[in-house]
């Protein structure tokens, strides 16, 4: 007897969203590709970069977004996590070190690397942390930051696809878009984020999504796999 693959939403962006519904289909799920945000990359003039000892990136949205303004690749690059290193190797970079987490162990990577310098930190319009005060916490010794605002996330006017088992929703940003549907719309689908700050906007609509092990897609389909085999069904 045949069993229909469990439905789970998607609410990244492209190009991202393509990437995580083939890794789906991969462990035999039906993703629904609907973004609730959507890239625009901006064209802000790039400073001299011979004033920087490094970059900084806290996305793949900012990688390309960067790559495409410039085609200086000979500054070290810390990036926020692997998916992030690989697509500032992917674009030319050949100095990538990987924080393998979050804005607060990328950081402290940089903390731990650099010191009296300053570094460029290419990222979206609206960041989804205080990357100043996370150097600040993790000990950094006068380096200096300059954010450049490379691409920005816009809600999309999607309506959400029916019917769904789960929902993947990969940043903060998507998360409150996601929260604008309400408690009632939600209630019976297994929400999967990606950390703590992606759930917060629908912990505070009184629902209870499941929250990946460290901020990186791979443990949050482990988290999703996991939660939907031991889900029962809606009522």
């Amino acid at each position: 007897m045949s069993v229909t693959p469990k439905r789970v939403w998607i609410t990244r962006a492209e190009p991202g969203a393509a990437r995580t519904a083939a890794r789906l289909r991969d462990m035999g799920f039906a993703p629904i590709v609907t973004p609730l945000l959507a890239i625009e990359h901006l064209t802000p003039p790039v400073p001299d970069l011979t004033s920087f000892a490094a970059l900084a990136f806290t996305s793949i949205n900012g990688v390309a977004a960067f790559a495409a303004l410039t085609p200086r690749r000979d500054l070290p690059a810390f990036a926020v996590g692997d998916a992030t290193a690989q697509a500032a190797h992917d674009a030319g970079f050949a100095d990538v070190r990987s924080a393998s987490g979050d804005l607060h162990a990328l950081t402290r990577l940089i903390a731990g690397a650099i010191a009296d310098a300053a570094v460029l930190v290419p990222q979206a319009e609206t960041p989804a942390g205080d990357f100043t005060a996370a150097l600040t916490a993790a000990g950094a010794r006068n380096v200096s930051i300059l954010s450049l605002t490379v691409y920005r996330a816009i809600e999309t006017s999607a309506a959400a696809p029916s019917p769904i088992d789960a929902v993947l929703v990969h940043s903060p940003r998507a998360g409150h878009a996601l929260a604008k549907r309400g408690h009632d719309a939600l209630a019976h689908t297994v929400l999967a984020c990606i950390s703590p700050a992606a759930a917060a906007p629908l912990v505070a609509l009184g629902l209870s999504p499941v929250i990946a092990e460290s901020p990186d897609e791979a443990s949050l389909l482990t988290i999703l796999n996991t939660t939907l085999g031991k889900r029962d069904p809606a009522v």
